[in-house]
């Protein structure tokens, strides 16, 4: 590491703006691994969601008022002060009010912080036991949120309420997440006294209650209400499109890219499966592969043990060729989900990487046989040279970034489009040489491809690509069947999350697009004198920013 550099103005603000957000929202906290407030949930409720945005606007105006002193400033200022706007921008046009969906809104969160909970010691589960009797009152906080939505009629689409619903079931249950978590509680450090078991019961019992009232609360009061629209329209999706991407982008001409880009995709497919078997469509070499028992992985211990041999063979041989990899950011945990949601996502490491990266597989209810040649893409972009070395690599260059730039700035279009290019970049270096594999990788970028489509035709009602009508769920699905080899529950959940996450999807192409849109036009100024390695480093050292900083600070 480089020797620390003096704070700045700039510097202090953004700390503080971490601290004042540890604070107020600690699931934050506990994410990038301050344990102060483990003990706790914020404040759900529309006086503690107006608490932060007065702590925003306060920091923004603190932001306006400071002079940068070099370019690390410049940074920082430019990409905090454009992230508080658009949180602003988000408030204002309700989105709080109406923040429900099948992944990423505060039912999901409330539970998952759980995940990231150190369990080692009798100490750790009396903090979780807090943190449970806590959880009864952030329902409450966020369902009154809820209702000033449908006093509003700032209310989500109904598919979102219905299926959270059912989410809930599966969390409150007597095989649940709830009952088993503090049923299997056993430290590795120490006995669990019989009064902190009993402690923990009760307040998983108190949890287990609180979510039971939200679903009765979601069924009877914001589903006779809720939108039967999925559509956000395109006012609302412009800000969320920002949010994700970190940028502003032509909405109507990314559609017909997206449109031109799923065609090629389906075209390199048809030429890679003529070579897995002669004369074969793509359906017919994906049949082929898929009775292959040496490409199959059956059961989730199996998967786990081999996404771990994947990523560290991954970290070895790219550590000695093509990547700086410092030895902090060379352990990586691979790990399966205690939710059976479906979904695949990376966790960053505590500031100090006493908690590491980890690469975490939600596996849906029933699946239990899974391909290697359809995942090993998957573990490049969660893992190495994916999610882990750009996030790990930001929170290891702590002498020069401040807390915020190293674990909290960022936009899916920057980490989501980063790990696209890196299973590209593998695919160059050699990794996916085995034509299989390669499909495995085109079926990733295929689908990426159509959620740009797809997310843009549904939520700004554009005319469906067949004519028939405008985009709407029923279709979306049908298309996204076409276009993806995965399993109907897979496929169903990924087009439920579309629907009520505006925005998120597309991120991952257009944030691809972006990146190697720089890289090319770096390229093409500096001429002979480009380094790609040296390339790939400059911007994984700036950590984590939206695509409009990260584009301005190479302009600088």
């Amino acid at each position: 590491m480089t020797e620390p550099r003096t704070p700045t103005e700039i510097d202090k603000i953004a700390e503080t703006w971490v601290d004042t957000l540890a604070e107020l929202e600690p699931t934050i906290a506990t994410y990038i691994g301050r344990s102060e407030y483990n003990d706790r949930f914020g404040d759900y409720s529309p006086e503690g969601v107006e608490r932060v945005l007065d702590a925003a606007r306060k920091t923004l105006k603190e932001l306006e008022a400071a002079t940068p002193v070099d370019d690390i400033d410049l940074v920082t200022k430019d990409d905090l002060s454009s992230q508080l706007k658009l949180e602003l921008d988000v408030h204002e046009a309700g989105w709080p009010k109406r923040d429900l969906n099948v992944i990423a809104s505060p039912p999901q969160d409330i539970r998952s912080v759980f995940d990231l909970m150190p369990t080692d010691t009798v100490d750790d589960w009396s903090v979780i036991s807090k943190r449970l009797s806590a959880l009864p009152a952030a329902i409450e906080g966020y369902i009154a949120t809820l209702r000033t939505g449908i006093a509003e009629g700032v209310v989500p689409a109904r598919r979102q309420v219905t299926e959270v619903v059912t989410q809930i079931a599966r969390y409150t249950s007597d095989s649940g997440f709830f009952a088993t978590f503090v049923g299997e509680a056993n430290p590795s450090e120490g006995q669990l006294p019989a009064s902190l078991a009993r402690d923990l019961s009760d307040a998983a019992g108190s949890a287990r209650v609180a979510y039971d009232e939200l679903a009765a609360f979601l069924g009877n009061e914001l589903a006779p209400v809720a939108s039967e629209k999925d559509a956000v329209g395109r006012e609302l999706y412009a800000l969320q499109s920002r949010r994700f991407l970190g940028a502003t982008i032509d909405l109507d001409e990314t559609y017909e890219w997206g449109v031109e880009e799923l065609a090629r995709m389906v075209a390199e497919q048809e030429a890679i499966a003529n070579e897995i078997k002669a004369g074969a469509s793509v359906e017919e070499a994906v049949a082929f592969l898929e009775q292959d028992e040496k490409r199959k992985l059956h059961g989730t211990e199996a998967l786990q043990r081999w996404m771990q041999e994947t990523s560290d063979r991954a970290i070895e041989e790219l550590g000695k060729t093509h990547f700086d990899i410092a030895e902090p950011i060379r352990r990586l945990e691979c790990m399966i989900a205690p939710t059976k949601e479906g979904g695949i996502y990376y966790t960053g490491p505590t500031d100090d990487f006493s908690r590491p990266g980890r690469m975490w597989w939600s596996v849906p209810e029933g699946v239990d046989s899974f391909d290697t040649w359809r995942e090993l893409t998957t573990v490049y972009h969660e893992g190495v040279p994916g999610h882990h070395l750009q996030i790990a690599q930001a929170v290891y260059n702590r002498a020069q970034l401040n807390s915020w730039r190293r674990l909290l700035a960022g936009s899916s279009g920057h980490a989501e489009g980063w790990a696209l290019y890196a299973e590209r970049l593998m695919d160059q270096l050699g990794y996916l040489s085995d034509p299989a594999d390669r499909l495995g990788m085109l079926d990733g970028q295929r689908m990426r491809a159509a959620r740009v489509v797809l997310d843009i035709g549904v939520h700004l009602e554009k005319p469906r690509p067949d004519g028939q009508g405008t985009w709407d769920a029923d279709y979306a699905l049908a298309f996204m069947r076409r276009n993806v080899n995965m399993s109907d529950e897979f496929v169903m959940f990924e087009v439920n999350r579309y629907l009520g996450w505006p925005g998120q999807a597309p991120a991952y192409k257009v944030g691809q697009r972006i990146w190697e849109q720089l890289r090319d036009d770096v390229k093409a100024a500096q001429g002979d004198a480009f380094d790609i390695k040296a390339f790939h480093k400059r911007a994984l050292d700036l950590g984590g920013v939206g695509l409009d900083t990260l584009r301005a600070a190479f302009a600088r």
